[in-house]
């Protein structure tokens, strides 16, 4: 892996006053793209030639130049470093550039660490232990003995996750030799969208910075949210967890102080585990009729339910002025960081 010391010593060479923005044009991009265009920062795409008409489809959230590649395994770290770029990572970034990531040797917002901790089911949980969050049990094969979810690693948006009872409709349904089985949680999805800065004061104090409660949604999975209305109609369903989109969600304001504890005690874990987690990050959790809530997941880094909120959120009102997305607070941040001499507290 690429040390911090290799990261900043590239960082260095950099004109802080020509930083550009890069990622790969999916997922979160657009949003990405029109933050930086709001904060005056230059944005780079790095795409498919086949996918580039889509951007160019839209004008104010399209990048201010592409970088063409044939496969995004192939990122060009030179050419990007040379063109003072930041690349931002997101959930395609991570799932398409895959061990690439932990190499690239281009400047990166956040802590790569943190996605490396996301990316492993092993470390994942002990981070929520240690984070102290109630987490759903976890089953081997052979100890199956009720309704369970069966999720495959990486940042696939459900693709390929199912739902099995017993050990024999495990060896039926799943084929994969990754998993993790946890036990299926009824209740509704809450995905709370944090980012933790350690360059602010005031606000949720959090190790000497400041945590923002960015947005919320929950997430729109293919058959799974539709399955009753064709068992209604008298159709069997094998339900399918992919996700195709997301809605939004405002929670009880009651609960919004135990979102916040829970955002805060994952961050001050992070600087246990692994040096902190500056920038967006998301807990993926269930709110059970008894308005307890189970975790299931970290993200570490921006999800695409934040795309719901490209002029700022029912959060982001009561703290800036003007509408803030995640894209543009990311921005904000390499802009602030810049000019304040700190972009290695951010930047890995």
């Amino acid at each position: 892996m690429i040390t911090k010391e290799k990261v900043h010593s590239i960082l260095k060479g950099y004109d802080k006053k020509k930083i550009k923005i890069a990622t790969i044009c999916s997922h979160t991009s657009l949003q990405l793209f029109h933050g930086a265009r709001q904060e005056g920062m230059k944005t780079i795409g790095i795409c498919l030639e086949k996918y580039k008409k889509t951007y160019d489809a839209f004008p104010f959230g399209k990048p201010d130049e592409y970088i063409i590649v044939d496969n995004y395994k192939d990122i060009p770290a030179d050419e990007l470093a040379e063109k003072n770029a930041i690349v931002i990572p997101h959930g395609s970034f991570v799932e398409y550039t895959g061990k690439n990531l932990e190499e690239l040797a281009v400047p990166m917002f956040g802590n790569r660490l943190s996605l490396m901790w996301e990316g492993d089911r092993n470390k994942l949980f002990k981070w929520m232990r240690d984070s102290g969050l109630q987490i759903p049990e976890l089953f081997t094969p052979e100890t199956i003995d009720r309704p369970c979810i069966v999720k495959l690693p990486g940042a696939k948006g459900g693709k390929g996750y199912t739902i099995v009872s017993s050990p024999a409709e495990f060896k039926k349904k799943v084929k994969e030799e990754k998993f993790i089985i946890q036990e299926y949680i009824p209740g509704v999805r809450v995905y709370p969208h944090y980012f933790y800065s350690p360059l602010s004061k005031g606000g949720y104090e959090v190790r000497n910075g400041s945590l923002e409660l960015m947005s919320i949604d929950r997430r729109l999975e293919s058959n799974i949210d539709e399955s009753y209305r064709a068992t209604l109609a008298g159709v069997t369903v094998e339900p399918s967890f992919t996700v195709i989109g997301n809605e939004p969600v405002i929670l009880r304001e009651s609960l919004v102080r135990e979102i916040m504890e829970m955002g805060a005690n994952v961050v001050e874990s992070s600087y246990r585990l692994f040096q902190g987690m500056p920038g967006p990050f998301c807990i993926e959790m269930i709110c059970t009729e008894n308005m307890k809530f189970y975790v299931f997941e970290i993200s570490a880094r921006i999800v695409a339910g934040t795309n719901l909120y490209p002029l700022g959120s029912p959060y982001t009102c009561y703290s800036y002025k003007e509408p803030m997305s995640t894209g543009r607070r990311i921005a904000r941040e390499i802009k602030r960081a810049a000019k304040l001499n700190k972009l290695e507290k951010v930047i890995y």
